[in-house]
């Protein structure tokens, strides 16, 4: 008996220590692709002219000069620090959890979001990125690990895109792959083409050219047959600070099939930081 209890005991020490070996492979990848990523940043960028958006259409022309002011170093990577709601549920049932969020976003080249919500047992953690989305439960138990398909690509890049229209852009100014559209006097489009991947983005203003909602046709299985497919994604932005010469919102509600009966807010965060340098 004592013999079979020492063993148990041994089996469930490696178990934990196997399992916790790979939460710290899972850390060390995610803090490898910040890296490479904030190594993307410029030491020294151009600043921003109005010359730069003079052609553009109306709608996109007002975006830029609210959200970037004149002489502004171009920066095109940013550190963001979040916090606020994660919703687990749906419409009916959103079962918000609290959490906190670090996320470099460096469009069109990729990002990492790393995450913690809840508390104690069902305290969740992990990341998501353009290669993978990872997350835990209790920082021991896998709940979520998929990634390096076509599939996960393609929806990834829709996110970032979108973030980057309204967090970080310096990075869809126009130039190769990127082009802006005018839907309507108060609608712009981006469309942002980057290795054989293709996004739009409408992004609708205000009267003083704030991005007040963005709505993209986004590759996503977030839906009751989870199946990949092309779908309405998109929220709303408010509470727009200065950030080194950047207008950036600081509140955004987001969340899938936005436009139809099914939306609601999974996503609610309030941003408290934004870094465009070391």
């Amino acid at each position: 008996m004592k013999t079979a209890l020492l063993l148990l005991v041994l089996l469930i020490l490696l178990i934990l220590t196997g399992l916790s070996l790979w939460r710290w492979m899972d850390h060390r990848a995610d803090r490898a692709e910040a890296d490479r990523l904030l190594a993307l940043r410029a030491a020294q960028p151009p600043v921003f002219t109005k010359t730069m958006v003079e052609d553009l259409p109306d709608p996109a022309r007002r975006f830029f000069l609210f959200a970037i002011k004149e002489g502004t170093p171009l920066h095109r990577v940013a550190e963001i620090s979040m916090r606020g709601q994660f919703g687990m549920g749906d419409k009916d049932a959103p079962n918000y959890m609290p959490m906190t969020a670090e996320q470099v976003l460096a469009a069109p080249e990729g990002f990492v979001w790393k995450m913690s919500g809840g508390s104690g047992v069902m305290r969740i953690s992990g990341s998501d990125s353009a290669s993978w989305t990872r997350f835990w439960l209790g920082g021991l138990i896998p709940v979520a690990r998929v990634g390096g398909t076509e599939d996960h690509t393609r929806s990834g890049f829709g996110r970032y895109v979108a973030e980057a229209v309204f967090w970080t852009p310096a990075a869809v100014l126009p130039g190769p792959g990127v082009t802006w559209q005018a839907v309507d006097e108060t609608t712009a489009r981006l469309i942002l083409e980057r290795n054989g991947l293709r996004q739009t983005v409408d992004v609708t203003l205000d009267d003083a050219g704030r991005p007040v909602r963005v709505v993209l046709p986004r590759w996503s299985n977030a839906n009751p047959e989870t199946e990949y497919r092309v779908q309405p994604f998109g929220g709303d932005l408010s509470e727009f600070r200065d950030f080194d010469g950047f207008n950036l919102p600081t509140r955004v509600e987001a969340g899938n099939l936005i436009g139809t009966d099914a939306y609601f807010p999974f996503f609610i965060a309030e941003v408290t930081a934004i870094r465009f340098q070391r």
